[in-house]
């Protein structure tokens, strides 16, 4: 007994220190006070017994009243709803277990719907439409407008789907090449030129020529001055700066303006010029350079590279009088010329293009290649009107044309 006793106090208070059992006797005595003599009898232990529980008794009638509803001792009872309105079903007794698992479970109760039938048209209530307001025809009119685009929309898009569908995936459309158009000869490409002129004013006639060049090498760049055997019909106003015998030699070749110092005095003073092209001598000049600001605003100034400072003033001045012509070769590597007009003869053109193809023999750059005359420098050549169309000419009629011009004027002149 005294064993139980100190393992009962060890086991409320475990972390009081062990005391003697002296100091524990008044805990077990019967007097209020302390009392060093233990009790003579021990402390009876009463038994507790609780209810044994009934088990399920089978009912041979199905019509006999459901037995009173089974109630659960104090320490064995369910949550409060439970304890306050606890289950009742017929022949069925819960259990703890049972209980535990439906007390959160709502009551049902079978619920019946009328049956629904559609009613007939004599049936219905008419009612007598009101007459929509503005506000309501113009919503109306607006809902068919985006009712009818989007109809639309699903067409185009339901037959641009079937057309899709149609079509194989992928499709591989084969680029159509272009045919080259046939190459003329010279004569017969000036005759369509002609034959194709049909406007009311006399047209110029125009060479286009793509040089073999590209455009990056910008050390390669064709430019001359041309002189047209058969020159155009406009007339030019020539100015020679020269003294003594150059002086009268420009005279008798037929220049409109010849002098020296005083010319020179003169344009400096008025600050401008009555002339369409200008020449000058080698030993004079020096003294034209006083009016290059002056000349250089209309492009006049005189050029050794152009031809214009010259040794031979009378040689000058005759070919000046047959309408030189300036060109260029553009960015994209083409020049272009006019050649005469459309009421010149045949043969007429034909030299002016052999004159335009002796001056680009000539302006060949030095760095290009040279191969052949034609080969790597001249690669298409156009006949074409103001506002015709144009005809490619073959290389080999530019070639004979270019020999025609070299024994008709360059070897007699020689």
């Amino acid at each position: 007994m005294k064993k139980l006793v100190f393992s009962q106090l060890r086991r409320h208070y475990p972390q009081k220190p062990f005391t003697p059992l002296s100091a524990w006797r008044g805990w077990y005595s019967s007097d209020s006070q302390f009392n060093s003599n233990p009790p003579s009898q021990p402390i009876p232990i009463q038994p507790v017994s609780y209810p044994v529980k009934p088990k399920d008794e089978p009912t041979s009638d199905q019509n006999q009243s459901p037995p009173p509803p089974q109630h659960f001792p104090q320490s064995q009872q369910h949550p409060e709803q439970f304890r306050t309105n606890p289950p009742d079903f017929p022949n069925q007794q819960w259990t703890r277990e049972e209980i535990r698992y439906v007390k959160d479970s709502p009551s049902i109760s079978p619920v019946s719907y009328p049956a629904r039938v559609a009613p007939l048209p004599e049936d219905r209530v008419a009612v007598e439409e009101e007459s929509p307001t503005p506000d309501e025809k113009a919503m109306q009119s607006q809902e068919m407008e985006s009712r009818r685009i989007q109809a639309e929309y699903q067409a185009s898009r339901r037959k641009a789907l079937e057309e899709e569908a149609k079509t194989p995936f992928p499709k591989l459309i084969k680029s159509e090449k272009r045919e080259k158009r046939p190459l003329f000869d010279l004569m017969d490409a000036i005759r369509q030129v002609k034959a194709n002129a049909r406007k009311t004013f006399d047209e110029t006639v125009e060479a286009h020529v793509r040089l073999g060049i590209p455009s990056s090498r910008s050390d390669l760049i064709v430019r001359g001055t041309l002189t047209l055997p058969h020159g155009g019909k406009k007339v030019l106003r020539i100015a020679v700066f020269a003294e003594g015998a150059d002086a009268d030699e420009a005279r008798a070749a037929g220049a409109d303006v010849v002098g020296g110092s005083e010319l020179i005095d003169e344009i400096l003073r008025d600050g401008k010029v009555d002339f369409d092209k200008c020449f000058t001598t080698t030993q004079f000049f020096p003294r034209v350079v006083k009016l290059a600001r002056i000349l250089n605003n209309y492009g006049l100034m005189p050029d050794a590279k152009q031809g214009t400072v010259v040794s031979n003033v009378s040689v000058a001045v005759k070919e000046a009088k047959k309408e030189q012509i300036k060109y260029r070769m553009d960015k994209s590597s083409i020049v272009h010329v006019g050649l005469g007009k459309v009421s010149f003869t045949e043969e007429i053109l034909r030299e002016n293009v052999g004159a335009l193809m002796n001056s680009l023999l000539q302006a060949k750059p030095a760095g290009l290649k040279k191969t052949s005359k034609y080969v790597g420098y001249v690669s298409t050549f156009h006949i074409c009107s103001t506002m015709g169309n144009g005809f490619p000419v073959s290389i080999q009629s530019l070639s004979k044309a270019e020999d025609h011009y070299d024994k008709v004027y360059l070897k007699s002149r020689a």
